[in-house]
């Protein structure tokens, strides 16, 4: 994936929420564009998400070792 990939995706209206998936296989939601922040080289992710809007936590994702990027179709079902 590339700054330009992200660029396009973070910047899209309306915004589509999408989940990095790692070479690991970890992976992290972006479900609002403004809980990350594009770099030259890196992802910063906002992860718990508090109700205020606020990441309590970020994850560093390396471009390079993003493996892919998946739409999130729809919002989980509370119960």
């Amino acid at each position: 994936m590339t700054t330009e990939n992200f660029r396009h995706l973070l910047n899209a209206r309306p915004f589509k929420p999408f989940r990095v998936i790692m070479s690991s296989w970890e992976s992290y939601e972006v479900r609002h564009p403004e809980v990350a922040l594009l770099l030259r080289n890196d992802l910063l992710v906002g992860i718990d998400i508090e109700d205020d809007g606020f990441a309590a936590e970020f994850r560093i994702c390396p471009l390079f070792h993003i493996a892919t990027v998946k739409p999130i179709l729809h919002e989980p079902s509370s119960g």
